[in-house]
């Protein structure tokens, strides 16, 4: 990986029906369905929306061999309606029911985790060397002729393993670690390459974006070592609905895009599939644009680890660096400073005539005006242009910032950064790949020694609120899941979005990279078909009960198959256990079993008041 310029991973083409993948194809979109399997006319009509929308395969839950027989009625329905768009089985924990689904869909999904294992327990279990190879050899027993199988009805697979599933055997001996993870992936894949079976593709996904970013980066560096160039789908499991679930979303998926890994992509929403592909559609198009780009000349840092980063060292100024969490600063150059009570920036940008006595003195948030209006009079802070770096050093102000690009600092600048324990850099690009250069200038001050601390900026522009979300959330968390975070700026000088609604996404990215909680955080899967309650209904009534309650996770899962384990760093978790029936867990640990649906979400509200006090 190249981490300043932008290009493709040059992966294997696998042929899906007639809608081929990887290597210099598009990145393609796809979603799943969340009504049963078993209702034909249902199915067909909902993947007929997700593809109108723009899902390029569709793919379907099938708990047994009835579900997965009745895959043949939907793909007969569909082609009788003229839509030929490739369809995929999902299966979980029946390797006899795979079989079945490969002889009617173009690609069937398996989860390593529990192909032949069976729901995970959090036990902790004691696997001799005997028993692990015992394990692998059954897992050879039923995969090899799966795949065989596959082989004569062309259907490729997909080799999906989540965090939330991992197998005993597995845990056993890595614990829940990407390192885990990918080992879980690379014993099937072996086995692919032994068969000469390369119609494969590879997901591996978690619902914690760092865990995501970094396992699949791992399965990257480990697949090279083995001379493997397979697909990969990308996916943040449980992301969630509206805002927080689009910037999850983006923030993992689009740190990986950005690398130039992923060939298909899912944005998994706690919503109507049809609504994941317009954000899926918007993140894959905003990236590809950087194809192409004007080349950035910059040197790694040896002191970087694209894998395991760590927070980059910066000095403090005035709460801003060491270890401070990353701050928000708000543009306001607009005058409007009104701010959410619940979500304040730390900092406002804005204009001198904009600043009135009574915010000044009332506000906790700071002001930074230019430095051309800045007197010591004023309550706020100056900002230079890179034109004004020869004042710097003559001002006294206790904390001075300096707008940056890429291409400003030469040796005397550097110096002065490295010297000035007063200066804060507000770091702007207009690159077409903004990733690239915000890494290039991070890097360069890495390479110098240099611990000024640096915000990044970045004005949008769009004349669309989600356009912000997905662009603002793959920009700025991939930079701030390398390490490099203490703090962002986002503009919008359109009429799109006021404000108080771009700090909102601020603190939300923010959160999505896992650096500073300022929201309840809402582990929710997007259902399926072996959902059996209103997920959307649900979820709604929990965030309603449960939105105040800042700092803690709560994890709302459809069923077992990856429920208790993505929701497992939850704090709380309502999980599916059977029609009409939920299970209630304080972490991994399961409260209260069987609870009638209706009275659900009150024990889990009961449950969470008595755990947590309140």
């Amino acid at each position: 990986m190249d981490p300043f310029n932008y290009k493709r991973r040059l992966s294997s083409v696998v042929r899906i029906g007639d809608t081929p993948l990887g290597g210099d194809y598009p990145v393609r979109i796809q979603s799943m369905a969340n009504v049963s399997t078993m209702d034909t006319d249902a199915a067909v009509n909902q993947a007929i929306r997700m593809i109108d929308a723009g899902a390029e395969f569709v793919r379907f839950t099938a708990r047994g061999e009835r579900e997965a027989q009745n895959l043949q009625n939907i793909h007969d329905g569909l082609i009788r309606k003229g839509y030929t768009t490739p369809l995929v089985a999902d299966i979980h924990f029946n390797p006899k029911v795979a079989n079945v689904a490969a002889l009617s869909v173009e690609k069937v999904r398996i989860n390593p985790g529990n192909y032949i294992d069976k729901v995970r327990k959090f036990e902790t279990i004691t696997c001799t060397d005997e028993a692990y190879a015992g394990e692998l050899q059954k897992i050879r027993d039923y995969f090899i002729p799966f795949l065989n199988l596959c082989r004569e009805n062309n259907t490729a697979i997909r080799i999906g393993v989540n965090h939330g599933s991992l197998s005993g055997r597995i845990m056993s001996r890595y614990g829940d670690t990407p390192e885990g993870m990918v080992e879980s992936c690379m014993e099937f894949l072996r086995l692919c390459v032994e068969e000469q079976f390369d119609r494969v593709v590879i997901s591996i996904k978690a619902s914690n974006t760092i865990i995501m970013i970094r396992t699949v980066r791992l399965l990257v560096r480990a697949m090279e070592a083995e001379n493997m160039n397979y697909p990969l789908h990308l996916g943040v499991t449980e992301a969630g609905d509206g805002e927080d679930g689009r910037i999850k979303s983006a923030v993992g998926i689009g740190t990986l895009l950005a690398d130039g890994v992923g060939d298909t992509i899912r944005v998994s929403l706690s919503e109507e599939p049809e609504a994941e592909m317009p954000v899926a559609r918007k993140l894959a198009d905003y990236i590809a644009e950087r194809a192409g780009h004007p080349p950035i000349n910059a040197l790694v840092s040896p002191s970087y680890d694209p894998i395991c980063p760590s927070r980059r060292k910066s000095r403090v100024v005035n709460g801003i660096g060491g270890n401070y969490p990353p701050v928000v600063i708000s543009d306001r150059t607009n005058g409007d400073n009104r701010v959410n009570e619940d979500l304040k920036p730390d900092w406002i940008y804005t204009k001198r005539e904009h600043i009135t006595k009574t915010q000044a003195e009332t506000l906790s948030t700071k002001f930074i005006i230019n430095a051309a209006d800045w007197n010591p009079q004023i309550k706020a802070y100056p900002c230079f242009s890179i034109h004004q770096k020869e004042h710097i050093l003559r001002c006294d102000a206790d904390t001075k910032f300096i707008r940056l690009t890429y291409p400003d600092p030469d040796d005397d600048l550097i110096r002065l950064l490295k010297t000035d324990p007063t200066t804060v850099v507000l770091l702007y690009s207009t690159h077409l790949n903004v990733v690239g250069e915000m890494r290039a200038f991070i890097h360069r001050l890495l390479n110098a020694e240099c611990d000024v601390p640096v915000i990044f900026c970045r004005n949008y522009d769009d004349k669309e609120a989600e356009a912000v979300q997905i662009k603002a959330a793959a920009d700025f968390g991939a930079l701030l899941t390398d390490g490099f975070s203490d703090g962002i700026m986002v503009s919008n000088h359109t009429s799109s979005c006021d404000s108080r609604t771009i700090d909102s996404y601020m603190f939300g990215i923010l959160q999505a990279a896992r650096l500073r909680v300022s929201r309840t955080e809402y582990i929710s899967c997007p259902g399926c078909g072996r959902t059996l309650f209103n997920l959307q209904h649900t979820i709604a009534q929990v965030k309603a009960a449960t939105s105040h309650m800042v700092g803690l996770k709560i994890g709302i899962m459809g069923c077992i198959v990856n429920g208790p384990g993505e929701m497992a760093d939850a704090d709380y978790g309502y999980i599916g256990a059977g029609r009409g029936r939920i299970n209630l867990y304080k972490g991994s640990e399961c409260m209260l079993k069987n609870i009638p649906q209706d009275e659900a979400v009150a024990r889990l509200i009961e449950l969470i008041r008595k755990e947590e006090k309140l």
